[in-house]
């Protein structure tokens, strides 16, 4: 995710304290010069409390960040992880134009299937 550089040391400040809060190992890096960081969570993917601990540590991460300015995601793209964040910070209607591009540029769905915006 990324936020203005001017919220950056709050948004990394109260992330890590989400993370402290729910006894959860995830370091924080980034390129911050451009306000970009990321998680990397170490967890036990059998673990069901700790994956739902993560699964809500990082709806609260996107939704700081959304509320500070940012964006859900930096430098690499949306893919499968933050796709269901896509309408919360751009909105319907943007939504509804990235589909359409997609659907004209790609009618049949082969390129990147499933991700960025699905089909209606």
């Amino acid at each position: 995710m990324c936020v203005p550089i001017s919220r950056l040391a709050e948004c990394i400040l109260q992330t890590r304290a989400d993370i402290d809060a729910n006894r959860l190992l995830a370091p924080i890096v980034g390129h911050v010069g451009d306000g970009n960081f990321h998680l990397s969570f170490v967890l036990d993917p059998d673990d069901a409390d700790e994956m739902a601990r993560i699964e809500a540590v990082n709806e609260r991460m996107i939704a700081r960040a959304l509320a500070m300015g940012g964006t859900c995601t930096g430098e690499h793209g949306v893919g499968y992880g933050k796709i269901q964040f896509l309408e919360h910070e751009h909105g319907p209607g943007a939504l509804a134009v990235m589909r359409s591009l997609k659907q004209a540029l790609d009618p049949d769905g082969i390129m990147n299937p499933g991700k960025i915006v699905l089909r209606p």
